[in-house]
């Protein structure tokens, strides 16, 4: 795609569709899906596509996901008017249509057929060489708006090859929780045995899942709000406020609570507040520029 006269949104579109699909496929076969939060069959093919990805991850296939909504302008160069619609891509061009099918069986018969036709080496071997970008790929994209979906899908990928990797472990549980699926989060670690829980890499993710645990109605939501107003001194209402406000995805309003109650009473439930900020910052990232922001408020507060 050319990007001469496009707007800058167009551009950036243009260079994301280029790593993300285009340089990929030029030694892989690429399924390419377009969909929308709102599409209904595509959150029913979404898992299909995920699976028969990994699945054939040693094969040299790989998953790319479009949000129509966002890229508007990727859709339009491939004049989408239906979603979902899936193309298998490679060396940057549409070999195939895969839109028509719908259930693993219909996917995996295409791919079988394509995999015969073009000249794609298999996948290699070295299992933690594969896995390394795409946990790079996923854990920038949790970072980003959106790209919670097709985190979860690289994850996934990653989980094929290593099935006890613990960084795609913790990866795939807190896109998870991104996506609004606390409870199958829940599941996911629970179940793991617990010498994998007990990686580090898994503190995320157990703190992403206890945080989702605190999600609470708008009724209950109002009535802490209430409580909070109605007296300021009520460390365990803000606490629980907190908790409910970043269940709910409110971050700024929950370190504004626990900042309130460090700044108030730092030891108060032995540090609860504290702890509560530290595992925030933990599930959101210590690189990301929100984190970075509300530590300094918190060494203004302990030090200043």
């Amino acid at each position: 795609m050319a990007t001469m006269g496009l707007t800058t949104e167009e551009q950036k579109a243009v260079e994301a569709f280029r790593r993300d699909v285009v340089e990929p496929s030029m030694d892989r076969l690429v399924i390419l899906d377009f969909w929308a939060d709102w599409c209904g069959p595509c959150k029913e093919l979404t898992p299909r596509l995920e699976k028969v990805a990994a699945d054939y991850a040693d094969k040299g296939v790989v998953l790319a996901k479009v949000n129509v909504d966002e890229n508007k302008f990727i859709a339009g160069q491939f004049q989408v008017r239906s979603i979902p619609t899936v193309y298998a891509m490679f060396q940057g061009q549409p070999v195939a249509d895969l839109s028509s099918a719908r259930t693993e069986p219909q996917i995996t018969q295409l791919l079988d057929r394509l995999l015969e036709q073009l000249p794609i080496p298999t996948m290699v071997s070295d299992p933690q060489a594969e896995v390394a970008p795409l946990l790079a790929a996923a854990e920038e994209l949790l970072t980003s708006d959106g790209g919670a979906q097709q985190a979860h899908a690289l994850f996934t990928q990653a989980l094929a090859l290593l099935p006890d990797h613990a960084p795609a472990l913790s990866g795939l549980i807190r896109a998870l929780v991104q996506l609004g699926r606390p409870e199958e989060a829940a599941v996911i670690y629970d179940s793991l045995d617990p010498a994998v829980q007990g990686d580090p890499a898994l503190e995320r993710a157990r703190a992403a899942v206890k945080i989702a645990a605190e999600a609470v109605d708008p009724g209950e939501m109002a009535a802490l709000i209430a409580a909070c107003a109605a007296d300021p001194e009520n460390h365990q209402a803000r606490f629980d406020l907190a908790n409910a406000q970043m269940a709910a995805g409110e971050r700024d309003g929950a370190a504004a609570a626990l900042l309130d109650i460090i700044a108030a009473d730092r030891e108060w439930n032995d540090g609860a507040a504290r702890t509560r900020l530290l595992e925030i910052f933990d599930v959101i990232g210590l690189a990301d520029p929100w984190v970075a922001a509300t530590r300094r408020k918190l060494s203004a507060i302990l030090f200043g």
